[in-house]
């Protein structure tokens, strides 16, 4: 029996540490790491269910090709990659390298994902995506207004008297931000709790609001006004250290009470409350979940939000400041902010970048000059997870060959012509950050690969040799045994300090990383100071200058028609997109999907709870049973993401490829919906 000291690398804010026992080759046991003081609970659920995902029966253990019959056969190492090596020469023969399409996502972190891009500059090209479906509005919004995405610690909330969670529900989503959460609760501080959906975040608030979704930017300005009307701001900290505070003081003025709270759908009462409690205090920690800025006017506002805590002083000490992405551990890469991209409009030649991923469907088959003809998915599931799913499977379908990577036959897989296994976290070494804490970790390899799976860093070194490419051109891979990863990745580690040996013994904080964000109240804006005023959102966005109001493209506050339901697509607990639900351990909290709707909505409908719904607009449909909770705000009906094709559909039937305001990230929640009995 051996311990070993690895980390959880999904695309999750906890990242926990982890102790994993292996017995004879098998992983037999998790628990909790200390010395991630952020995740020193140990893991939920999902990181406890790798010992069932590790040896599950539903796990790909070889090559599979897809037969003319639409089934799936096993076919040798060989075999699988001559055939992609005679589909990627015939499509970059006949239309250049750029005909070949290559997406990868977040469904696992490490620095040897660099590897995947490499290899496609060294085909020759290809084309790829800009943006992201998770979180990039209000990373860009961050960056307007801040100059970088820094966080204090995760236990620095401790420090705070006002926690305010802006549409994040931190107990199912990141449940270890809850524990320090409660100690400040403990000596006395206040949770405010903002969201359309009652969720267990709230059940030790002081105040919940439940605004209408897509309008929490309203709900931020009208604040502002109140702040500013009752003399509730620090104007010392205003002339010093913020950009525009007089024009915005201006414009807010027409958010009175009584727009706001028409707008919104919230007593005025509320407003009244929430600002007195902002205004008197401190410090204030702002936690802002991701949802809110998934709407296409989400950049606008994050920034509006942004806007209340330099106007009560709250930044640059303990307990205060805005707590939504820290990428002090994104230090491996020249492209030190993700958002630090070629946009559309600026390919950088070799790579076309110039799909959309919010409109990855429609993108894909818009592409002309080339034409793609042979796609590569790796790390993702678009057939399930990105908007608009009937144009994302259309764009699959139209490809002439398409290989996923991946540990299971998820819904983008079935759509394959081939599917490649992929190692699980305890098969290959890797060094994985964080975007909650500002830990580095390593993911050790515990076990060896099952059957003939293999690491995709070996699959790219099989295929790139078959392709003609010599050792020089391969030398951005690590060599295919432990001891080359390895040495690939103290190469890595070295210029920071850091060594494998130091990772090893447990996590370590990354140079730079900071206890309290913005203790020297230094800004990297132009300006030097937390810019409430961006030019650049005007030059790179097309924005207002000032953070601003304009309800979501598709929403009730827009017009909601023959569709009246706002549709949430929140994440569950139970897994983190679609990587989790299809194991048993999960299904037995969970064995399906389900609509949540409110007592009044399901009245007004004549719907029952339990009972099979419709869920439909113009853009599809999907039968689910009916599940009331008194907990939804009605006008708004709320299903899990994550759910595809076996379980009847996917969520994103029922969207469409919208790109958010700023960021190039994706409007899912611009989504109105009917229900009926099914």
């Amino acid at each position: 029996m051996t311990v070993h000291t690895t980390a959880c690398p999904r695309n999750c804010y906890s990242t926990c540490a982890m102790r994993v026992t292996v017995e004879q080759g098998r992983v037999t046991a998790i628990d909790p790491h200390e010395g991630n003081l952020a995740t020193a609970e140990g893991p939920c659920l999902k990181g406890l269910s790798y010992l069932e995902r590790q040896a599950s029966p539903e796990r790909i253990l070889h090559p599979m090709k897809r037969t003319a019959t639409g089934a799936f056969e096993r076919v040798g190492w060989d075999e699988a990659l001559d055939l992609i090596t005679r589909h990627l020469e015939t499509a970059r023969r006949a239309h250049g390298p750029q005909s070949v399409f290559y997406y990868a996502a977040s469904g696992t972190k490490g620095l040897l994902n660099s590897c995947g891009p490499a290899f496609w500059r060294q085909f020759g090209g290809c084309t790829t995506t800009y943006g992201d479906l998770c979180w990039p509005a209000g990373l860009e919004a961050t960056r307007l207004t801040f100059g970088d995405n820094r966080q204090s610690a995760p236990w620095d909330i401790a420090h705070s008297r006002l926690i305010v969670m802006w549409g994040k529900n931190a107990s199912e989503t990141n449940l270890h931000q809850m524990r320090f959460v409660h100690q400040a609760l403990e000596r006395g501080a206040r949770l405010v709790v903002i969201d359309p959906r009652r969720t267990p975040t709230a059940d030790r608030a002081h105040l919940l609001l439940q605004p209408r979704p897509g309008t929490d930017g309203a709900l931020a300005l009208g604040l502002a006004h109140l702040l500013i009307e009752d003399g509730q701001v620090d104007l010392g900290f205003i002339r010093e250290h913020v950009l525009g505070y007089e024009a915005f003081a201006a414009q807010v003025k027409a958010w009175t009470p009584i727009r706001t709270a028409q707008v919104c759908g919230l007593p005025e009462a509320q407003l009244l409350e929430l600002a007195d409690l902002m205004g008197q205090v401190a410090p204030m920690s702002i936690c802002a979940g991701f949802g809110m800025q998934r709407y296409t006017n989400g950049g606008q506002t994050m920034r509006a939000i942004q806007a209340l805590l330099p106007l009560t002083g709250n930044l640059g000490k303990p307990g205060a400041g805005w707590v939504y992405a820290n990428l002090a551990t994104q230090i491996f890469g020249h492209l030190k902010d993700p958002l630090d991209f070629y946009p559309p409009e600026q390919p950088d030649g070799v790579v076309r970048v110039s799909v959309s991923t919010a409109r990855l469907g429609t993108d894909m088959l818009a592409q002309q000059d080339p034409p793609l003809k042979v796609g590569w998915v790796e790390r993702g599931n678009p057939a399930a997870q990105n908007p608009e799913t009937p144009a994302v499977l259309a764009a699959l379908r139209a490809l002439d060959f398409l290989v996923v990577v991946d540990e299971r036959l998820t819904d983008t897989a079935r759509e394959a012509h081939l599917v490649l296994p992929s190692k699980s976290l305890f098969e290959q070494t890797d060094v994985i950050g964080a975007y909650w804490h500002a830990y580095l970790q390593l993911r050790q390899k515990v076990v060896e690969p099952p059957g003939e799976v293999r690491p995709e860093t070996e699959i790219y070194r099989a295929l790139g040799q078959r392709l003609g490419l010599g050792p020089e051109e391969l030398a951005f891979l690590p060599e295919p045994d432990d001891a080359g990863v390895e040495a690939w990745l103290e190469a890595r580690l070295a210029p920071h300090g850091l060594s494998l040996g130091q990772l090893r013994e447990g996590p370590v904080l990354a140079p730079g990383a900071e206890e309290v964000a913005f203790a020297d109240l230094h800004f990297t804006t132009p300006s030097g100071k937390v810019e409430l005023l961006s030019e650049e959102a005007v030059a790179r966005w097309g924005v207002a200058a000032l953070p601003d109001f304009t309800p979501p493209v598709e929403s009730q506050a827009a017009g909601g028609g023959r569709h009246p339901l706002q549709l949430l697509t929140p994440n569950t607990k139970n897994s983190i997109h679609s990587q989790f639900l299809p194991l048993q351990v999960i299904r037995q909290l969970m064995p399906g999907p389900s609509l949540e709707m409110g007592p009044e909505d399901a009245h007004l409908r004549g719907l029952k709870e339990g009972e099979r719904v419709r869920v439909f607009n113009d853009r599809g449909n999907l039968e689910l049973p009916l599940r009331i909770s008194f907990g939804m705000r009605p006008g708004t009906v709320a299903a899990f993401n994550g759910f595809g094709a076996e379980d009847g559909g996917s969520v994103n039937l029922l969207s469409l490829g919208r790109e958010t305001d700023l960021g190039f990230g994706a409007g899912f929640h611009d989504n109105l919906v009917e229900v009926e009995r099914a």
